[in-house]
């Protein structure tokens, strides 16, 4: 079950800014830079809301929010802290939660794609206007008249040509540095020589010249290189976003001075105040205090669990009602939170690079273009007695016939057309190749909480209670935040019960709430603080006097949960369960949806473990999970898929996020996934009959570069086509 009251969440880094020093005291601190995840937010009048509050906030120089980003950053005056932030944010009601801007590294993702998509803009405004002038030489153009247009291309294709072909010039350069050759080397070469020989057709008055060939060859190939770009860079490192989870500082009591310290500078042995609502910054025992802990984080468990003095605690868990002092046992880069990102780094770094179907054939299909090229350059030149313009032509034209523009889009095209459908079944498909992968899977392992399941608490049995029971409890669970109480409030203001007048109120942490009413004491709680039975399903107890009653809770099923599991047993692939929760609740689950397979209590690692297991069977893994505690078994499965209300780290992770609650796009996904094969499958025999036939033709002297480049242009036109069946 997903905490109300408090959810740490993550998002990808969006800006540069270091974070602030450590901190001594207060009056020391210079002006610094905040930067909070603020997940809830959702439209622009979320930043205006958010923007404009904070400006008003004493201190505060400045608010920027970014909507994509979810991330607030915050410029502030010295003595305001991460926390005045959040319980601003809270005030207006947006759940928040600091991060450390020291561990995002800045990447060059965002210069790379605004490059490429100046790189489109500029070769597909040139190709327009020399398509304008093409026209006019194709209408009959001649003479004086002809070798204007063609030289008024060329000086439009050339700096064209310099700044868009950049990618594939630089990509061939290094793969010819390392003795290699790639699509990008003859692409490189069959632009270079369609321009030379351009050029030297346009400086003899020839004519033919091909300029508007080569730049709508550049403006293609970058289309389908954004796209690529795109899809790729959405998919950040799950370890940078776990590393950005660990919280920045800590309150250390020394002496009985409290000082805001560094992570980094904590030691073992040194005692941490953690207050209501913080995150444990390290793993350690508690020496002071009681309240009850949110693990969600860490191990999946829905409910709080109990803690006192000596109860061990580790980084990342949420402290919900009493403060506490724990003692360090590890700290920084030792902590059990960080242990976990380097856990899904070696994941990451351990999963197979899969490279698409098209770029396999590619590897062996391109160091023969510039062969078969050469080779006609020198037949045709002897057979023609030396004839350089001849020659030059069919190479050019033979190298532009077989350069694999259409093997390039066999798999982009079936990609994007694949990505639509599911995009409109509520379905965003973040990594090319995950429809390849998804294609060989033959075994399904889904999260419980948050993912089978929404993750939120709802009472089964109010109906059972009578209306001054009701609002008892109503009173009662109005002065708590622990996610039972918080459900039992919603569920009763619905019933529109009236909350009864209870005096001394006061919240014991870790146990529950109690007071006054009518002359007797009542309390809202564990079954043992209030004097009651404990039951095998998950409740809240309430004791009026010596009289005792539970409201029992159920977690609700995720739309589609149903539909999903049986439509995927019906396309022959088995199912697991695999949650952090206990036994009794993930059997009672397994049992309902008709899951066999199923297995509880599973920590992060184990749930990875779990899945490795499977694969070294031989069996493909599809892993469906929400948490930071799925983060690793996302990463370790074959291909993997999250719910958009997923932590951002496990959606970062994934190769799939579905966009609405409803689970049912994950079935039509594995059947898609086929299909897509199939059509890839069709498409890579399309770009081989293509090359069968035209190759000849090209080499045969029977086609200039011009009619190379139409014919190319109609084979990638009719592998485009093919994928778009898809819709």
């Amino acid at each position: 079950m997903n905490q109300v009251a408090f959810r740490p969440s993550a998002c990808p880094a969006c800006d540069a800014a270091p974070a602030a020093e450590a901190l001594a005291g207060r009056a020391a601190l210079p002006d610094a830079k905040i930067l909070v995840s603020v997940p809830a937010v959702h439209c622009a009048g979320c930043i205006s809301t958010i923007e404009r509050d904070l400006a008003k906030m004493q201190g505060v120089n400045s608010a920027r929010l970014n909507l994509t980003l979810k991330r607030l950053s915050v410029d502030a005056k010295a003595g305001v802290e991460a926390r005045d932030v959040i319980a601003r944010l809270d005030r207006l009601g947006f759940e928040a939660h600091e991060l450390d801007a020291g561990t995002l590294s800045m990447t060059e993702t965002e210069k790379q794609g605004r490059e490429l998509l100046m790189m489109v803009g500029v070769s597909g405004f040139a190709m327009m206007n020399i398509m304008l002038l093409s026209v006019a030489v194709w209408a009959g153009a001649d003479g004086a008249t002809r070798d204007m247009f063609h030289l008024i291309s060329g000086i439009i294709a050339v700096p064209t040509v310099a700044f868009a072909g950049r990618p594939f010039f630089r990509n061939a350069w290094k793969a010819l540095r390392a003795g290699r050759m790639d699509m990008d080397g003859p692409i490189s070469v069959a632009i270079l020589l369609t321009l030379f020989i351009s050029t030297y057709e346009t400086l003899l008055s020839g004519e033919h010249a091909y300029f508007e060939a080569v730049v709508m060859l550049i403006f293609f190939l970058l289309v389908g290189r954004y796209l690529e770009f795109r899809a790729r860079s959405v998919a950040r490192s799950a370890a940078q976003e776990l590393a950005a989870l660990e919280v920045p500082r800590a309150t250390r009591l020394a002496g009985g001075v409290e000082t805001v310290v560094s992570v980094a500078d904590l030691a073992v042995g040194d005692t941490v105040l953690v207050r209501p609502g913080g995150r444990v910054p390290v793993d350690g025992l508690i020496t002071q205090g009681q309240s009850e802990l949110d693990r969600a984080l860490l191990t999946g468990e829905t409910l709080p669990v109990f803690a006192n003095e000596g109860t061990p605690v580790s980084a990342g868990e949420v402290n919900l009602t009493g403060p506490l002092q724990i003692r360090v046992t590890a700290a920084g880069k030792d902590s059990s939170l960080h242990r976990m990102a380097d856990l899904v780094a070696n994941a990451e770094s351990a999963k197979m690079r899969y490279t698409t179907i098209a770029e396999k054939a590619a590897a062996a299909y391109a160091p023969t273009i510039p062969v078969l090229s050469l080779g006609a350059f020198f037949v045709w030149f002897w057979i023609s007695g030396g004839d350089l313009r001849l020659s030059l032509n069919i190479a050019v034209a033979a190298l532009i016939i077989t350069c694999p523009c259409a093997l390039g889009l066999a798999v982009p095209a079936v990609v994007t057309a694949a990505s639509g459908k599911l995009f409109r079944k509520g379905l965003l498909i973040k990594d090319g190749t995950a429809l390849e992968r998804l294609a060989e899977v033959d075994t399904v392992v889904f999260d419980k909480t948050g993912t089978l399941t929404m993750g939120v608490p709802a009472p089964t049995n109010l109906d059972r209670h009578s209306r001054d029971d009701l609002s008892v409890a109503l009173g009662l669970a109005q002065a708590s935040s622990h996610p039972l109480a918080l459900a039992l409030v919603k569920a009763l203001s619905v019933r529109d019960v009236t909350p009864a007048q209870i005096s001394d109120l006061s919240e014991v942490p870790g146990y529950g709430v109690e007071g006054q009413w009518q002359g007797h004491s009542v309390r809202l709680g564990r079954a043992d603080w209030v004097g009651a039975q404990e039951g095998a399903v998950t409740a809240a107890y309430l004791a009026i006097g010596p009289r005792t009653q539970s409201f029992t809770f159920a977690d609700q099923l995720r739309p589609g949960a149903e539909s999903v599991v049986r439509r995927l047993q019906a396309q022959g692939k088995a199912l697991w369960l695999i949650s952090g929760d206990v036994p009794a609740v993930v059997g009672d689950l397994a049992q309902r949806l008709g899951i066999e397979h199923w297995q509880a209590s599973a920590l992060p690692a184990e749930k990875a473990a779990k899945i490795a297991e499977l694969q070294a069977e031989g069996r493909h893994v599809l892993m469906v999970g929400d948490g930071l505690n799925d983060t690793a078994a996302l990463s370790t499965a074959h291909v993997s898929i999250s719910p958009a209300s997923a932590l951002d780290a496990a959606r970062a992770t994934s190769d799939m996020v579905l966009l609405s609650n409803d689970l049912s796009p994950v079935a039509d996904a594995v059947r898609l996934s086929g299909t897509a094969m199939k059509r890839i499958r069709e498409n890579l025999w399309q770009s081989g009959i293509y090359n069968a036939i035209f190759v000849p033709i090209a080499l045969f002297g029977f086609a200039t570069p011009l009619w190379a480049a139409a014919i190319m242009s109609v084979s990638s036109i009719s592998v485009t086509l093919n994928a778009l069946r898809l819709k």
